[in-house]
């Protein structure tokens, strides 16, 4: 059909233009030699928090470690219960696992996101938290979690991990719960040259504790409050990262703008995301819900279009979460949107003819 291809992710194409900006923050940090929680990183978590409209953040190796630390500084431990969607990367549910609390899972909705309607009926006496899923970009549903959660005095941690700037009814997302938690992985909206991730919290006591608790539990270099990690975002990531946070609007927008062609080309044909009026969705992935998926993302990819599936096997029913006790059948929403979502390319530096490409293949496979 056509010459034109479309990977699913295009890293050095993105890089290309900040190159001279890139290496430029990175001979600063050679010249100033402070690699650990150098200047670059205060700058960073300072830019951060205000994006997200907290009073603080904090930079840390990866978006994992954000939700274990948060959890673990919630003292969340054995014998304990919190609650997320099953659907997510597995690290939504790892975290959990690896404070020795239990996941217990709740349903979710047509927007990927977790089912606000679902949560009570999970809530038990060992249940300490709620930790909703930003998926895809798209703002869950807050207002009534936050409700549930002050009713039964529970921790709301946010999984911001895909979505870095967006917002619900005009609030940042990572700024509801006591804590948001971000990755910054190569593949995020706001990525990393390499691994990094970001808690944002205005709990000036959460935010001490985590502070320290990213540092091996140091309070200064000499004395050490509490066994912790070793958990720090590198001094070159944040200052790589404040070279990007000057295009993230930018590249936003770009998404956004992906997102309505394929929303406005692709409804009659396939299952697209519906942006409500409350929401500012980023995009972060682009899903659709099809019949024959494996057989279209056959034919995109030999038409030269890379596809993703994000994520193919629900976390309930992962080998890790055997012990669990879930079958299949559990989360019905869950495991029909996994056997059906496909998620295209939404990258901001996509061209306007790989995208009408994409788009002319989806229909052309369906009208065929």
């Amino acid at each position: 059909m056509s010459h034109i291809r479309v990977p699913y992710i295009n890293l050095p194409l993105q890089h290309e233009p900040l190159k001279s900006q890139l290496l430029a923050a990175v001979e600063r940090v050679l010249g100033h030699g402070q690699f650990i929680l150098g200047p670059e990183v205060a700058a960073f978590e300072e830019r951060f928090a205000a994006l997200c409209g907290t009073r603080y953040a904090l930079g840390v190796d990866n978006g994992t470690s954000a939700l274990f630390l948060v959890l673990r500084a919630l003292d969340i431990g054995p014998g304990d219960e919190v609650i997320t969607a099953p659907n997510s990367f597995l690290a939504s549910a790892s975290c959990i696992g690896l404070v020795g609390a239990r996941p217990v899972f709740v349903d979710v909705r047509d927007d990927y996101n977790i089912n606000p309607d679902l949560i009570e009926a999970a809530i038990t006496p060992c249940t300490k938290a709620i930790i909703p899923v930003h998926l895809t970009g798209r703002p869950a549903d807050m207002w009534p979690m936050l409700e549930i959660a002050h009713r039964h005095g529970l921790h709301v941690v946010e999984d911001c991990a895909q979505a870095v700037g967006a917002r619900y009814h005009g609030q940042p997302v990572g700024s509801f719960g006591v804590a948001g938690c971000f990755s910054l992985h190569p593949l995020k909206n706001l990525n990393a040259i390499g691994d990094g991730g970001v808690i944002t919290t205005s709990d000036p006591d959460l935010y001490e504790k985590l502070r320290k608790a990213r540092n091996h539990g140091l309070r200064n270099r000499d004395e050490c409050e509490f066994w912790s990690y070793n958990c720090r975002l590198d001094t070159l990531q944040a200052a790589m990262l404040l070279v990007k946070m000057d295009y993230l609007e930018q590249w936003t927008t770009a998404r956004r703008a992906n997102a309505a062609f394929y929303q406005e080309h692709l409804r009659d044909i396939v299952q697209v995301p519906v942006d409500q009026p409350h929401e500012y969705a980023v995009y972060h992935t682009f899903i659709i819900q099809v019949e024959q998926r494996e057989e279209l993302q056959r034919y995109l990819l030999a038409h030269g279009v890379e596809t993703k599936v994000h994520y193919p096997i629900p976390i309930h029913l992962q080998p890790a979460a055997t012990d669990l006790g879930y079958r299949p059948g559990s989360f019905p929403m869950a495991e029909q949107q996994a056997r059906r979502i496909l998620s295209l390319p939404v990258y901001p530096e996509l061209s306007s003819d790989q995208i009408e490409l994409v788009a002319a293949i989806v229909r052309y496979f369906y009208a065929g």
